[in-house]
């Protein structure tokens, strides 16, 4: 991230659709939302199944409501996260607020996280009711529907941790960018070199502001002494 804390001051510039999709915080949103679709589609279409000769139904995961409705709560609450999350990427440029901005990538990187997490528990939930169901109860219709939402939930905890990586590099170097100096450090001038008496080895300097003797000083006359 380039340009202030944040990436603030990048603000003002014109929206670049084809740089936006190249983004890949917005390519894995955009697979992560169709695979949220995948999840609590499939479980409100074959998830909920009737009894034989019943008008009853039942969750095809070990008959275990709670089950279903985990597996629909998750995806729905991706999807939907999903499509808010698209929109602050495609306005983040244009935010001159470094608050602003500073919030909204802890708040992908909290809710990336807490998703990771939650599409996590739902795979090993949704697994383990699905194994353990009753050969009876088990359907044969629909059977790969249910299957697809195990799977895609295990997909989908992939692509919610690589945003958690993503958001996490972002906030860093935001941080980061936030407490550097706003000026470069001039160098120090260099000090004149001064007069110095040597010591041991060391050549002795001539001061540089030393007056040298004139050449054309007048000689002074010698005595001689008279001859006799």
């Amino acid at each position: 991230m380039q340009g202030g804390a944040y990436g603030a001051g990048m603000a003002g510039k014109p929206f670049d659709f084809m740089e936006y999709i190249k983004k890949p915080s917005v390519i894995l949103r955009v697979i992560s939302w169709v695979f949220a679709i995948i999840v609590f589609g499939c479980i409100a279409s074959e998830g909920q199944r009737r009894l034989p000769n019943s008008s009853e139904t039942y969750c095809a995961y070990g008959n275990d409501q709670g089950a279903c409705g985990f597996g629909i709560f998750v995806g729905v609450i991706a999807f939907l996260a999903c499509m808010v999350f698209l929109v602050v990427d495609a306005v983040f440029d244009n935010w001159s607020n470094v608050q602003h901005r500073k919030m909204a990538v802890l708040a992908d990187l909290i809710f990336s996280g807490a998703w990771t997490f939650m599409y996590f528990v739902c795979f090993c939930y949704l697994t383990n009711k699905w194994v353990t169901m009753s050969p009876l109860l088990k359907p044969s219709q629909g059977k790969s529907a249910n299957e697809a939402v195990i799977a895609f939930s295990f997909f989908s905890i992939i692509t919610w941790a690589l945003l958690t990586v993503l958001a996490f590099m972002k906030f860093r170097q935001g941080s980061q960018s936030a407490f550097a100096p706003s000026f470069e450090p001039t160098d120090q001038p260099t000090p004149y070199p001064g007069g110095a008496t040597s010591v041991g080895n060391d050549s002795y300097q001539q001061p540089p502001f030393d007056s040298a003797k004139p050449d054309t000083e007048p000689s002074q006359p010698q005595y001689q002494a008279p001859a006799y």
